[in-house]
């Protein structure tokens, strides 16, 4: 008899640790020159060195660019999207997608002992069950 042996994947196994931080008083023209350089659509917005929001190229067109705002002059705090939505690194894969459904979101950072240590998408969580399911094919 043939046993079905469940698959578990956490979020820690798909997370990317590379995540981009801003001050809260960063101007939006600022954030844009960072996200530019280091290739991300999103960064965290500290205060005071803690996380407290999250800016997003979406988030940037819609509440500053096509609103007629200065982006040399409004502030990434102003704009932020608050709070963050978080995760363990030890959530199944699944909690991890269904929380994103829930909220609406296409990314979600994880946190460990209360420090990011990475985030995960949408388009990542797809790479890694097509890596997945690619790995147990070749089974």
């Amino acid at each position: 008899m043939v046993k079905t042996l469940p698959i578990s994947v956490r979020v820690r196994d798909v997370l990317d640790p590379n995540v981009v931080v801003v001050d809260a008083s960063t101007t939006v023209l600022e954030t844009i020159k960072i996200m530019v350089e280091k290739y991300v659509g999103t960064v965290v917005v500290t205060k005071e060195g803690l996380p407290v929001g999250e800016v997003t190229d979406r988030t940037i067109l819609e509440k500053c660019i096509a609103k007629g705002l200065d982006p040399s002059k409004v502030t990434v705090e102003e704009l932020m999207e608050a709070p963050l939505v978080t995760i363990e690194p030890d959530a199944r894969l699944g909690e991890a997608i269904k929380l994103m459904l829930d909220k609406r979101v296409r990314r979600i950072f994880v946190v460990e002992k209360g420090k990011i240590i990475g985030s995960i998408t949408q388009t990542g969580i797809c790479v890694n069950i097509l890596n997945i399911a690619g790995a147990l094919q070749a089974l």
